[in-house]
């Protein structure tokens, strides 16, 4: 095999079965983007950041989502609808396809790591078909410095081919595309989709299994930022909740905007280089940090340009609601580098409540805490995943189910632990709807919520008088400065009191159904909690 750009001591892919092509090692952004446009693979946008359309997938297939089924993960993993197993040697077969399917191509191969504190760093060889895959690896994970690049030994191997796809009732799958893990051989298998996101999600996954159980690391899906003084606040919630905006703050340091550690030395870190915003509707008055990070190294996935020019149409969402940039972290200005900081004093449970139910902010004491982090609802918005047009209802455990191999009692019972350990204060922030329903009502204000943020920060929200809530258990502020009073009241937004009501109950109902579903009386009766 020809090997050419930045190669490590000893290059090989043999564990891989790629053989013979042209490998491109470690390439510059600018090469990648080079490359891409030159290829017809992408567009150059007025900002210098080039843009691609990532094919039929541009949200992650959660269906098409495997995991090997052996002797490491038989026991450990919660078998679900979410983690579903796969047989070793039907892993084998497809991965000999997929690398006799690569051999002979030009490939891109990228050396990379996980989690920015280096007692947890993991050492990632990502394998990808086209240049702009590569690109998205380089912004997304950590990124060696040349010394270490020559020695760089991967621990695990990521294989993005998606040009290939699978023959289902052949190869085990459900359909073309596929996201598989398989931690005996430490390789992860993508193909059939385009979608960028399943690479770093993929990674998460396998971070969220090996971080528990061998390093005492509780993985999180939230975004991070520090403020002056170093007090750091967490944000939890699945895609389009807002962890990347509100966290995105330019009076506080950005650790990172989705996934991070909680060490046992109470310190917090991110898995990632990078940054993976939506930019829907993206405006420089609104969102200036992620609108000033779109520029020449940057990533657009699946925008739209403005007829006649090369400026992106952040409001068209023809091809997806979905659109993404992706960008290095620093190019962030106000970011924390190293991402490592000290345990967190707040932490915000980010729910996109398309009920127009949930105050619009909370605070969660004692077990309330684990209840409403073990049943992880919201909405999820449109183009997130495949399919998803308009927003539904969902219970995403610890929010992130999609990503979490063992029970959700692992990452709950850890995530308690270590709130009494740091003494963290915990709100549950409604950024969906208010006034109603989806449909109804109006989505949350962002000039609102970060409002809201900002008081439970400063210590606003500790000397207000408070309101326990009937129907969801939680202890809603009566005052908060810069946010209409009848605001923090959801009834008080809505035309007809009575429908809130029955709306609300239903929506207690359904959380404490989907939390008694996680677990069995038998099993831990502490754990069950009513909310009236």
């Amino acid at each position: 095999m020809q090997h050419v750009g930045l190669v490590p001591d000893s290059p090989s892919l043999a564990d891989t079965g790629i053989t013979h092509g042209t490998a491109h090692w470690n390439l510059s952004p600018e090469e990648l983007a080079n490359i891409s446009l030159e290829s017809g693979q992408a567009v150059l946008t007025r900002s210098g950041a080039i843009a691609v359309d990532t094919g039929e997938f541009t949200g992650r297939a959660p269906r098409d989502r495997f995991i090997v089924r052996d002797s490491i993960t038989e026991k450990a993993v919660s078998w679900s609808d979410i983690n579903i197993g796969f047989e070793p040697k039907r892993f084998e077969r497809l991965l000999g396809k997929v690398a006799a399917y690569l051999n002979g191509k030009e490939i891109y191969v990228r050396d990379s790591f996980a989690c920015a504190n280096p007692a947890y760093q993991v050492n990632i060889r990502v394998i990808t078909e086209y240049p702009w895959s590569n690109l998205f690896a380089f912004n997304m994970f950590l990124r060696p410095k040349p010394e270490e690049r020559r020695r760089f030994a991967p621990e695990w191997h990521i294989i993005n081919a998606p040009g290939f796809r699978a023959n289902a009732p052949e190869d085990g799958t459900r359909q073309g595309n596929f996201s598989i893990i398989d931690f005996s051989r430490r390789i992860i298998l993508i193909g059939g989709t385009g979608y960028t996101g399943e690479i770093k999600k993929a990674m998460f996954s396998v971070l969220n299994f090996v971080l528990p159980k061998t390093k005492n690391v509780l993985p999180m899906h939230c975004a991070a930022n520090a403020g002056g003084a170093g007090d750091v606040a967490l944000f939890f919630g699945l895609s389009g909740t807002g962890k990347t905006t509100l966290s995105a703050d330019p009076e506080r340091k950005l650790i990172g905007d989705d996934e991070h550690g909680w060490a046992p030395d109470q310190t917090i870190f991110n898995f990632e280089g990078g940054c993976y915003a939506k930019v829907i509707n993206l405006s420089e008055e609104r969102e200036p940090d992620i609108f000033k990070a779109i520029r020449p190294g940057a990533l657009l996935e699946n925008v739209s340009l403005i007829k006649g020019t090369s400026a992106v149409d952040f409001t068209n969402s023809s091809k997806t609601e979905n659109s993404r940039v992706s960008y290095p972290i620093h190019y962030i200005t106000n970011s924390l580098i190293p991402s490592v900081a000290r345990g967190p004093k707040n932490i915000f449970f980010l729910a996109c409540d398309a009920f127009g139910v949930l105050p619009p902010i909370s605070r969660l004491f004692g077990e309330l805490i684990s209840y409403y982090f073990m049943s992880g609802y919201t909405a999820k918005v449109a183009g997130t995943e495949a399919n998803v047009t308009e927003p539904r209802m969902t219970f995403s455990a610890c929010f992130g189910a999609p990503f979490m191999p063992l029970h959700p009692s692992v990452y709950g019972g850890m995530l308690s632990k270590k709130i009494q350990e740091a003494g963290a204060s915990v709100w549950l922030v409604n950024t969906g709807w208010s006034g109603g329903p989806y449909g109804t009502g109006k989505r949350m204000s962002l000039a609102h919520t970060r409002a809201m943020i900002k008081a439970a920060l400063d210590g606003s929200l500790d000397s207000v008088a408070y309101r326990k809530d009937e129907i969801f258990g939680v202890d809603v502020p009566l005052t908060c400065p810069n946010v209409p009073q009848e605001l923090l009241d959801p009834a008080r937004t809505w035309n007809d009191p009575e429908a809130y009501k029955r709306k609300a109950a239903f929506l207690a109902a359904a959380m404490q159904r989907n939390y008694e579903g996680l677990w069995s009386l038998s099993d831990d009766n502490r754990m069950k909690i009513a909310v009236k």
